[in-house]
């Protein structure tokens, strides 16, 4: 799988975890230099606590297009850490 913004690969695995349609990518293979710390968190009822990042690529900002959770209740265990796309990123095989 592949996360694609603004014709720049982002994320790129073979080894995503898909959770409830959202393929997390393990963070080992993000390219975090494109990403930065947002302060935007929202809660998930299962899942816990997410947290955000802004996607900047050429200078062009995709704000809170990442998220992932740090430190997920016990039921999302396998996808702490792992970081998924949305807001126009192209999440694709």
């Amino acid at each position: 799988m592949k996360a694609i913004w603004q014709n720049e690969v982002i994320a790129e695995s073979d080894n995503t975890v898909v959770v409830e349609n959202n393929h997390y990518f393990p963070p080992s293979s993000v390219k975090t230099t494109l990403l930065s710390p947002s302060k935007t968190h929202t809660f998930c009822p299962w899942k816990g606590e997410a947290s955000y990042y802004d996607v900047n690529i050429h200078g062009k900002i995709n704000r809170d297009a990442a998220w992932y959770y740090p430190d997920p209740k016990q039921a999302a265990e396998n996808i702490k850490g792992y970081i998924a796309f949305w807001k126009g990123v192209e999440v694709v095989k």
